[in-house]
């Protein structure tokens, strides 16, 4: 048997995890729910700092009382099992590295990966939320106010949670210390030798197929989870799952402190990524072009001025990867295609490395854009932006004011708004609201009928307001593709799709 030591995220305190613990403790499990200082726990004197170690010495004097129940002999367990949800991961961790012979796993519950010397707040994905906090954060004792009932979706989806449940959560919240979101977490490394889970709640848009993808792209942090120490788990819940699943989470703990989960794969000689993989397609050998930041694969034997298609890579890619997006044989395969076809095949590397790049990518793109028309052998009238994944923001720029000389905008599989666990990018990025001004641009979106069902829902929001706007817009499906279908569904469906929307956008491009 375990004993589950719980520890809850901003703004909460022991009260979220009661239907949990009660599920848990029916099976015989022993259960501590941590009150931390000033959220649930001991109010401080006013003007007290309250700040990480704070919560830290909070989580070890009950890591010490389980100890000392166990010794005297008194009902106890045989393994400690740290659960940290959101930002309660962070003094959950910190107190791991000081007793890390006493806790047998640590469960990540939707949380990030807290770093020697990073605070909390770097975590927190919404940027808007971190700037108010460094606006908030001056004097002894600052804090932040908890979140209104509707604005807890910026802290994670409230996906599931049922009305009664958002309502409480709200009227027991508690500001949040600053001091606990902006010390730095110091460790010594000790905690990264106890055995890890992390549960990734898929209503955010989080899944292991994606930690998977990053640590494949070569993000050094999730690339060290590659290991036989390391599980995880999904739940197909929203980022509060001790409200909108307590059963299953009660579940879902209890399989990871018997240690099951999927682990990652590392990336060696005997496994190809999939953002490696071969293109789909036979294409010709067109030699690549480099300048700067960006590729041009020109048709050899045609004369021009050409029109010229831009593929934009998604993301986030970590600035690590190696070899870059414009070099991915998906990239340099449409390009080709695009070549082989008769138009300039464009691929480049912009900025998308995190959420909160999106303006720098948009800058590195309308850069490009103009390198490319500026090109003596590009017909600078004739131009086509094809966006993939990640991508899918950036073409509110475009769909809002597209210029003359764009004559199609392309989309494959794309995430057309923030997902919940990206907090909010801006509204600058909203092509479901920028599609209004696109006018008479022709559209063409290939979609993945096996998507990502978060990512499915920002598809089919775009493709309403497009409808409501009476957009010139091309659906392509692949019923049977999954995201990237081009390299994990190398079918005859998805090579049709691939040529049928290639085929619309050089149409376009010679209309």
């Amino acid at each position: 048997m375990s004993t589950f030591i719980l520890v809850s995220g901003t703004f909460t305190g022991p009260h979220v995890w009661e239907e949990t613990a009660a599920r848990l403790t029916a099976t015989g499990a022993a259960v501590h729910a941590v009150a931390l200082t000033g959220l649930g726990g001991a109010r401080p004197p006013a003007g007290t700092d309250v700040d990480l170690e704070t919560h830290i010495a909070d989580v070890l004097a009950v890591i010490d009382s389980v100890g000392r129940a166990e010794g005297e002999g008194r009902a106890g367990s045989e393994e400690i099992v740290l659960v940290g949800h959101d930002y309660g991961i962070h003094p959950a961790v910190g107190a791991a590295d000081r007793r890390s012979d006493s806790i047998a796993r640590i469960v990540h519950l939707d949380s990030g990966l807290p770093q020697n010397g990073v605070p909390a707040l770097a975590a927190v994905a919404d940027q808007g939320l971190r700037e108010a906090a460094v606006d908030a954060a001056q004097g002894a004792g600052a804090s932040l106010p908890p979140p209104p009932r509707d604005g807890w979706r910026h802290w994670g989806s409230t996906v599931g949670v049922p009305d009664a449940a958002l309502d409480r959560l709200t009227a027991l919240a508690s500001p949040q210390p600053l001091g606990t979101l902006t010390q730095p977490l110091r460790l010594t490394g000790a905690a990264a030798t106890v055995p890890m889970t992390g549960v990734l709640c898929t209503g955010g848009g989080a899944s292991i197929a994606m930690v998977q993808a990053r640590a494949d792209l070569g993000e050094p942090v999730l690339r060290a989870l590659a290991d036989a120490r390391v599980a995880f788990l999904e739940l197909p819940t929203g980022h509060w799952p001790m409200l909108s699943a307590p059963t299953e989470l009660a579940v879902t703990l209890l399989r990871a402190a018997a240690g099951e989960g999927r682990r990652l794969t590392p990336v060696d000689a005997a496994r190809q990524p999939a953002h490696l993989r071969p293109f789909l397609l036979e294409v010709p050998e067109v030699p690549r072009e480099r300048a700067g930041h960006v590729d041009l694969y020109v048709p050899p034997s045609a004369e021009g001025p050409l029109p010229a298609v831009v593929f934009v890579h998604g993301g986030p890619v970590p600035a690590e990867a190696r070899p870059t997006p414009r070099d991915w044989p998906l990239l340099t395969g449409y390009a080709r295609l695009a070549a082989g076809r008769g138009a300039v095949g464009v691929t480049l590397d912009h900025s998308l490395h995190s959420v909160d790049d999106y303006a720098r990518a948009a800058g590195d793109l309308a850069a490009a854009v103009e390198q490319v028309r500026a090109d003596p052998r590009v017909d600078a009238d004739r131009i086509a932006l094809w966006f993939f994944s990640g991508s899918g923001p950036l073409t509110a720029d475009w769909l809002g004011k597209p210029p003359s000389w764009l004559r199609c905008l392309a989309a494959n599989y794309p995430i057309m708004a923030a997902l919940p666990a990206w907090g909010r990018i801006g509204r600058r990025f909203s092509p479901a609201e920028a599609v209004a001004q696109a006018g008479s641009l022709p559209l063409v979106l290939v979609r993945a009928g096996l998507e990502a069902a978060e990512i499915a829902a920002t598809v089919a929001e775009f493709l309403a307001a497009a409808d409501a706007c009476g957009a010139d817009i091309e659906v392509v499906d692949v019923p049977d593709g999954h995201h990237t279908f081009e390299a994990v569904d190398p079918t005859d469906a998805s090579r049709d799709a691939v040529h049928r929307a290639m085929r619309s956008v050089l149409r376009h491009l010679r209309a």
